[in-house]
């Protein structure tokens, strides 16, 4: 019995922190609003997944939905996400160091973006991911000239 009021806690960490993102951005088709909604499982909400076994969110996939807004640092919260792709979208801003607490991330995608700022010292600690995409952004390292 522990174990279901557990999961269901941390599943509702999981839909907080997705609909504090929801609250972050412009959704110019209302994509959120129509789909994210309270009367079905985060799970089955468009551009989410959860895992078969711990039924916790594993991706965050919304490329290519026209959104704006900043990234927030509530997705820091979704700790079993394994894919982060937001690509294709009008994300500015920093990226949030809450973000480093996604150890088990492989995937990020955020190509095709508005980010700014220094590229996080962060990334660097995420030892799982395999492939990182940050191109088409305005992000810098210690050398002012790189920018990816």
């Amino acid at each position: 019995m522990a174990s279901l009021a557990m999961t269901v806690r941390n599943l509702a960490t999981d839909q907080f922190a997705l609909l504090q993102f929801k609250d972050h951005i412009l959704d110019p088709h209302n994509v959120l609003a129509n789909n994210w909604t309270a009367s079905s499982s985060v799970c089955n909400w468009l551009g989410v997944s959860c895992g078969v076994g711990h039924g916790r969110v594993t991706s965050l996939t919304l490329p290519n939905m026209n959104f704006t807004g900043t990234i927030p640092p509530h997705l820091g919260n979704l700790s079993f996400l394994l894919y982060l792709n937001l690509s294709r979208n009008n994300f500015y801003g920093n990226l949030p160091q809450e973000l480093g607490q996604l150890h088990r991330l492989r995937l990020i995608h955020l190509s095709f973006n508005g980010l700014n700022g220094v590229i996080p010292s962060w990334l660097g600690k995420l030892h799982r991911v395999e492939k990182l995409r940050m191109k088409n952004n305005s992000l810098t390292g210690h050398n002012s000239s790189n920018t990816c």
